[in-house]
């Protein structure tokens, strides 16, 4: 059982994109469980069993205790039943109430193939005659984070304030030292990954901020609670 799932097409995707989120999240109590769908391999400076040790110290410096890796193939991640099937069954299996995902449009195919399975896979995760492991389940809310190799500034649903929890994101990104430090082409990533982050904060009027969008309407409990 777990309050969420955060589903990524590879290691690194949530921590990008939702990564102070997801420590906040953990910090106040939740039970969040990251699934990568693929290893992230090849790239031009890793291999799986690095990118395996660094997603495992990624997750250890948000706080998130479980962390599950598909077999899905990198490059190749494609909406199909198996695909489907697989994601239904961490749904089935966790049970979470928050389920999330990456933006359904971006220049890199595997983003948009996860968020197509995940989605998918939250509907089908309910299916009742089947052979999928586990009980029918359906999530109660799917919210999309930004991940984004497109240079397009999105219109999101909600930016949650992550002030406090920027220091173990960028802890986080730092242990993918295959990815954002032995790579040349991506030695920039980290500061652009702050400076997003203080954009979205100002648009809030806090320091840090994730932006999500949404599949269905938010609703709040309470006006005064907005920031």
């Amino acid at each position: 059982m777990a309050d969420v799932v955060c589903f990524g097409a590879h290691p690194d995707d949530v921590e990008i994109g939702m990564g102070a989120t997801v420590a906040g999240m953990v910090r106040r109590g939740l039970e969040v469980v990251v699934c990568d769908l693929t290893d992230g391999e090849p790239t031009p400076a890793g291999d799986p069993e690095t990118r395996a040790q660094e997603a495992r110290a990624a997750a250890d410096a948000l706080g998130v205790g479980d962390r599950r890796a598909l077999p899905l193939k990198n490059r190749e991640l494609v909406d199909d039943a198996s695909s489907r099937r697989s994601v239904a069954e961490v749904i089935r299996e966790y049970r979470p109430g928050l389920v999330f995902c990456p933006y359904p449009m971006d220049a890199h195919p595997d983003h948009i193939a996860c968020a197509v399975i995940v989605e998918a896979a939250r509907f089908w995760a309910k299916f009742t005659k089947t052979e999928m492991s586990g009980e029918p389940h359906y999530a109660a809310r799917l919210y999309r984070y930004f991940a984004l190799h497109l240079r397009i500034n999105p219109d999101p649903a909600f930016v949650v304030d992550t002030t406090d929890d920027m220091p173990p994101k960028l802890a986080a990104l730092a242990c993918y030292e295959s990815q954002f430090i032995a790579n040349p082409a991506n030695s920039g990533v980290l500061d652009r990954v702050e400076l997003a982050a203080r954009y979205w904060g100002g648009l809030i009027g806090v320091r840090y901020g994730e932006p999500f969008s949404a599949a269905e309407q938010v609703g709040v409990a309470t006006v005064e609670e907005l920031v």
